[in-house]
């Protein structure tokens, strides 16, 4: 039975939520117990696999706080922004920049709760319930006209989304949207899951098609598709933590390179920017 209601649409305790999952694999509390026996199938079959959640989300915050600090972007969307965890993306943001606008974009009604709650005292914030498959709807949403200027770059953040967008449900048309309706100068991170061949790969995929009916690896060529008409910055397409690293992560070798578990390859991230 729904335990709690938002704008009409309700949590369902009895059915598991990518939202919540990843809240579960990121040692968050905002989960029930369908969400933490699919977070276990990875914990306990898949050792190792939590990897990619926190290697996708510290690549993050390092994209938010690089934009930031190297352009005068001051406004995002983050599109299919999931629960609220530490370091969000306006918290980077404002810690460099305090006049930092962002808009918060998913439809899972448990993040819609938390998110308002969060972000209720914050002018500089909205949360809009919107499908990432209808960017029409985003970007013409009051609240994201309220806060967001689009005659300025804008920072469109792509985290761990595009993935669970079918190959049918054309991602390369949601990205072309945003590249096509944000002004010169505008950047994109993209995080994604990336294919690596091997089983690991392919089991979690199969877990999360069983689950939740999609998930999809893709190609370090494919996920550049994606940003067609983009230039990709250095260091390009990488697995995540390789994107911008902070030196004081371990461990390091001896050629000063960061040493990689199969599951870390499994994340790629990308910076790109509107020429």
């Amino acid at each position: 039975m729904a335990v709690m209601t938002y704008e009409g649409s309700p949590i369902d305790p009895s059915k598991p939520s990518i939202a919540r999952v990843y809240d579960y694999l990121l040692g968050g509390k905002d989960n029930y117990a369908v969400d933490r026996e699919v977070g276990d199938v990875f914990k306990r079959d898949l050792p190792g696999s939590v990897a990619i959640a926190f290697a996708n989300r510290t690549a993050l915050t390092r994209a938010v706080g690089e934009i930031v600090k190297t352009t005068g972007i001051r406004q995002f969307v983050d599109l299919g922004s999931g629960l609220p965890t530490a370091d969000n993306v306006h918290q980077v943001a404002q810690r460099h920049a305090p006049e930092a606008r962002v808009v918060y974009v998913d439809i899972d009604p448990q993040v819609l709760v938390h998110g308002r709650a969060l972000l209720e005292k914050d002018e500089r914030t909205r949360v809009v319930a919107v499908d990432v498959r209808n960017p029409e709807g985003i970007r013409t949403h009051p609240d994201t006209l309220g806060l967001i200027d689009f005659t300025r770059p804008v920072a469109v953040i792509f985290s761990a989304i595009l993935h669970h967008v079918n190959d049918d449900e054309d991602p390369a048309g949601i990205v072309r949207y945003w590249r096509d309706n944000v002004p010169s100068g505008s950047h994109f991170f993209i995080s994604h899951f990336r294919s690596g061949n091997n089983p690991q790969t392919r089991e979690a995929e199969k877990v999360l098609q069983q689950t939740f009916g999609r998930g999809r690896w893709r190609t370090d060529e494919e996920i550049a598709s994606l940003l067609d008409g983009l230039e990709i910055l250095d260091p390009g397409i990488v697995p995540a933590p390789l994107w911008r690293p902070d030196q004081t992560e371990t461990p390091w070798n001896n050629s000063g390179e960061r040493q990689l578990t199969v599951w870390e390859h499994l994340i790629a991230a990308a910076l790109a920017r509107k020429p």
